[in-house]
């Protein structure tokens, strides 16, 4: 990570200066945006296979369940093994890697066994996996920055300050002794813990200690005043670091497995068939499913990084019907989401309409009393403008949407009040009941409905050229006949009957 970092800032600094990248950087909007577009990224483009594959609440359950993974890591690693307790060491990516594959092997058991539903097994195996995280966490891991608050919702709008710093000049350590002139020396009692006594007692032995020895980086070496000249430091978030890997490692996996994952997200037994091993490619979206969760980890939670997985890809599948292009929208979806919802925990809707004004003209217009400040959580508004774009797109899509489902029922019921119209027209204009049937001011009678339905349809059939009226009787034109023979070819066609004309 490291070295990724170092080769970032040195292609960075081709760019910016080290002052101007430090001052983006450290800038909580830009971090959390970033942060947010690249989770949002990695999480599109693996989630739109898992809504093609029916299992969108696989995520759901891998990042439940890749706390557990986590939380084994990380006891194993401070409590067994003695290491410093780091909550971005690679060892909890490894170890949520395995709960996340756990999870998938566990439900799968479960659903062989032939006494339970596929979604019965997940919903078996993830509580049980979670609950027993949540345990080992209040029990084992109260002392450190990892809860339950911090596992559920992360708070990505601090991801700027926990960094890594980078040297680029005056890049000098200094190692304090306890015979450096800096050093802070004091006395401690050596036996005063174990016999149970006071410093002040005769009995009390002293040791000489020193408060501040160790290694000093260039960077505490001059937040401690070690230093004359002041290092050259680039601070880079650690957490852009984990996601841009997450990232990538989806794009790779997604653009050079492309076609073994559309094959056996479409038709497995094909796949099969063909040679290609379809529960290889599910454990490897799987794998990388829990990778990106573990990913955003210290950022969003595992708990919203859910909506990251579900909501874009499935405002996407709203909107297109080809893979490809899905797969190019649902990012794009889930990386707007992200830039709009830290206005929006700012206060201001796409930037530009202020929220906290518009709860005062609510206030003001029913009475109410809500509170006009408006102050949420950072990752909370970033699912809650990819939810909106959701909605943008069910009600707006041109093929699914509301508004075009709408239109198009309205448009099949007129066609069919048209049809039945015309057909009776048809059936009684050249009979002895065309005076009774066919009257103007009494046809709707015979379809029960009401007169102003029936002066609305012959009013469209006329503006169309397919009737005229003759006499207060309605008759068909040559081009309404002509309709009407056209459309009777057409459905004995369709339902394979033979004409009898």
């Amino acid at each position: 990570m490291i070295l990724l970092e170092r080769a970032l800032i040195d292609l960075l600094l081709n760019v910016f200066t080290r002052e101007e990248l430090n001052a983006f950087l450290r800038s909580p909007q830009n971090t959390a945006t970033i942060i947010g577009c690249l989770i949002a990224i990695s999480g599109a483009l693996l989630g739109s296979f898992l809504l093609l594959r029916g299992m969108s609440l696989t995520s759901d359950a891998i990042s439940h369940t890749v706390l557990l993974g986590i939380v084994v890591a990380f006891l194993l690693m401070t409590e067994v093994f003695g290491m410093e307790g780091d909550t971005s060491s690679p060892w909890l990516i490894i170890g949520a890697s395995l709960a996340g594959v756990g999870t998938v092997v566990l439900t799968e058991l479960l659903f062989r066994s032939g006494l339970v539903r596929q979604d019965a097994a997940l919903g078996l195996a993830f509580p049980l996996l979670f609950a027993i995280a949540i345990i080992l966490v209040s029990r084992f891991a109260e002392d450190v920055h990892l809860d339950e608050d911090a596992v559920l919702v992360g708070e990505i709008g601090l991801a700027w300050a926990n960094t890594n710093s980078h040297c680029y000049q005056h890049c000098d350590s200094v190692t304090i002794t306890p015979e450096h002139p800096a050093a802070t020396l004091a006395r401690q009692c050596s036996n005063c813990r174990e016999l149970g006594i006071s410093p002040r007692d005769d009995g009390a032995e002293f040791v000489e200690i020193c408060g501040n020895c160790g290694v000093y980086s260039p960077a505490r070496a001059w937040s401690a005043g070690l230093l004359q000249n002041q290092p050259h430091l680039v601070f880079f978030p650690k957490s852009i670091t984990v996601t841009l890997v997450m990232g990538l490692l989806s794009v790779c996996f997604v653009v050079i497995f492309y076609k073994e994952l559309k094959l056996t997200t479409f038709d497995a037994g094909l796949a099969k068939a063909l040679g290609f091993r379809p529960g290889l490619m599910n454990y490897g979206l799987m794998i990388l499913v829990s990778l990106v969760a573990v990913g955003a980890f210290d950022a969003v939670g595992s708990i919203l990084v859910i909506a990251f997985f579900i909501i874009p890809p499935a405002a996407a599948y709203l909107l297109t019907d080809r893979l490809s292009l899905m797969l190019l929208l649902s990012p794009i979806i889930g990386a707007a989401g992200a830039v709009f919802g830290y206005d929006l925990a700012r206060g201001q809707l796409f930037g530009i309409w202020d929220v906290g004004a518009a709860i005062a003209f609510i206030n003001q217009s029913l009475g109410l009393d809500l509170p006009a400040r408006w102050d949420s959580s950072i990752s909370a508004s970033m699912v809650l403008m990819i939810f909106l774009f959701f909605l943008l797109a069910w009600v707006l899509s041109p093929r699914y949407g509301l508004i075009s489902t709408f239109v198009r029922r309205l448009h099949q019921n007129r066609r069919f009040q048209n049809q039945v119209v015309l057909a009776h027209i048809h059936n009684h204009q050249d009979t002895e009941r065309r005076e009774v049937e066919l009257r103007v001011d009494t046809l709707h009678l015979h379809f029960r409905w009401q007169p102003e339905k029936m002066r609305r349809v012959l009013a469209r059939l006329r503006v169309m050229g397919l009737v005229r009226m003759v006499d207060q009787l309605v008759e068909l034109t040559e081009r309404g006949d002509a309709h009407v023979h056209e459309f009777r070819k057409v459905m004995l066609a369709t339902h394979n009957v033979p004409d009898l004309d």
